[in-house]
Order: C-alpha cells, then sequence, then structure tokens
C-alpha cells in the first residue's frame, strides 16, 4: 500500500476537479453513521415527543430560544 505522501504527491498531479471529487470521496467515507448512535436518537427523540403529548414535557418557542443565545 503506498503511503500518504505518495497519495498526496499523485492527487496534487491531478486537474482540480479530479481532486475536488477525490477530497469529497475521502470526506464521504468518513461521514458514515454508526447505526447504533442514530438508534438511540430515534428512541430519545420518540420518548421526548410521548413525553410532550403526556404533559410531562414544555415545548419552549423557537424565538425565546433564540433570544437566549443572541449576543
Amino acid at each position: 500500500m503506498e503511503s500518504v505522501d505518495q497519495l498526496a504527491k499523485k492527487a496534487t498531479g491531478l486537474k482540480p476537479l479530479e481532486r475536488i471529487r477525490l477530497v469529497e470521496a475521502i470526506l464521504y467515507s468518513l461521514d458514515k453513521p454508526d447505526p447504533s448512535i442514530e438508534q438511540c436518537w430515534v428512541a430519545e427523540s420518540e420518548a421526548r415527543y410521548e413525553a410532550y403529548k403526556r404533559g410531562e414535557l414544555a415545548a419552549i418557542d423557537w424565538d425565546e430560544i433564540k433570544k437566549r443565545y443572541e449576543r
């Protein structure tokens, strides 16, 4: 297998559009969701929604949330 330095040297020889496509392919390979984490987020969001429907969890207006973080 080629080293990172060797690959980088080859990549710099590519046309700009080819380099962009290479970078996109590398970034895409790093951005794969973990199914177990995704399941946890789904379960959490469903639990919160059910608590909201039962009246156990209050909702906050979006404008109020934005005010908290304005500078």
